[in-house]
């Protein structure tokens, strides 16, 4: 008997707001009115209704202080260098290789934002031993903000399979700045959207007998998500409140994501009160399939290739097609996620 756990979009859209419902529908005029010069073309319009959908977005986002977009919390030059990614992931013309490239930068900013960027007076020390011995052994110390205290207590949560590459990212940025080389354990989700529904009737669902966690292990911690893209929200939603029911209370749930709809982050900041959502672009509607637009198309298959419609990789055979270059850089990470599937 299967052992699935389904959860319906209108059970979010009840977490909404008469404010928030009035934001969204003006912003999805606004973008509709967009749409009317993609075809054909007239740049000069559509610049012009980007640039005030965007205004339109940051007024809104302001309201809500647990949704942080890179775009609007950076500065200038900050900003530019966003563009230029989130451009590049965009494109029709970037490749996988690139694909993954560009989205390894993108969690690095991210991760800048959340646990970096902000003012401490906690540095820490990273000493070097280099490869110059003569005349003696050469050392080099850096300082760097000590984080510990933000990320020593973080499980990285996976929903599976687009948010596997950008989990392990973190995860790594994660080692990279802990004086410890701190090492996340992983919880494995298999969650997956209903495609043959549409956004006002979507479902989520949720497959326990193909997730790899351990309920015990998550209590008290300080949840991380990393999935490329939030539309709804439902597939985070589904997990947190599957993990509520089994009496999880996670210190806090913190949601990374490349680009994320508006209407996707205010249902989950509403619904979950103990959640922030760090994006680096927000986007401003989903279409009917519950598609972001004007998004990037399905990340999980532009980072780890397409499955064969009747053999889907299991979560050890996605980590093998990364490759020597991926397994080499992420091997910690590769050993915590083995042992988590082959306990």
């Amino acid at each position: 008997m299967s052992n699935k756990k389904i959860l319906k979009a209108e059970d979010l859209d009840g977490y909404l707001t008469a404010e928030d419902n009035a934001d969204l529908k003006r912003l999805d005029e606004m973008f509709k009115e967009t749409m009317k010069f993609f075809e054909p073309v007239n740049k000069e319009k559509i610049i012009e209704g980007f640039d005030k959908m965007g205004h339109e977005m940051h007024s809104i986002c302001a309201k809500h202080p647990r949704i942080k977009v890179y775009s609007f919390e950076t500065d200038t030059q900050a900003q530019a260098e966003a563009s230029r990614v989130i451009s590049k992931l965009r494109s029709e013309d970037t490749d996988h290789q690139e694909f993954m490239y560009y989205s390894q930068r993108a969690y690095e900013m991210l991760f800048r934002m959340a646990y970096v960027n902000q003012k401490t007076d906690k540095t820490g020390h990273i000493i070097v031993k280099t490869p110059v011995n003569f005349p003696v052994q050469n050392y080099a110390v850096h300082k760097i903000p000590n984080v510990d205290h933000k990320i020593c207590n973080t499980v990285m949560c996976v929903m599976l399979r687009g948010a596997l590459l950008p989990s392990m990212i973190v995860s790594k940025e994660i080692e990279e700045f802990s004086s410890a080389s701190y090492i996340t354990p992983f919880a494995l989700f298999k969650i997956s959207r209903n495609d043959t529904k549409s956004e006002s009737d979507m479902e989520y669902i949720l497959d326990l007998d193909k997730s790899f966690f351990k309920p015990e292990q998550l209590d008290g911690k300080d949840l991380i998500f990393a999935d490329p893209m939030n539309a709804t929200g439902g597939s985070l939603f589904t997990v947190v409140k599957y993990l509520q029911e089994l009496g999880v209370k996670p210190a806090s749930v913190a949601f990374f994501n490349t680009i994320s709809t508006l209407k996707g982050s205010i249902r989950v900041t509403r619904a979950l009160e103990n959640l922030t959502c760090y994006t680096l672009w927000m986007d401003p509607v989903m279409n009917e399939k519950a598609y972001i637009m004007p998004g990037l198309g399905d990340a999980g298959d532009r980072l780890n290739g397409c499955d064969e419609k009747d053999h889907p990789r299991n979560i050890i055979q996605l980590l093998a097609d990364y490759g020597h270059n991926i397994s080499s850089l992420y091997r910690s990470q590769m050993f915590e996620i083995e042992k988590t599937v082959l306990g």
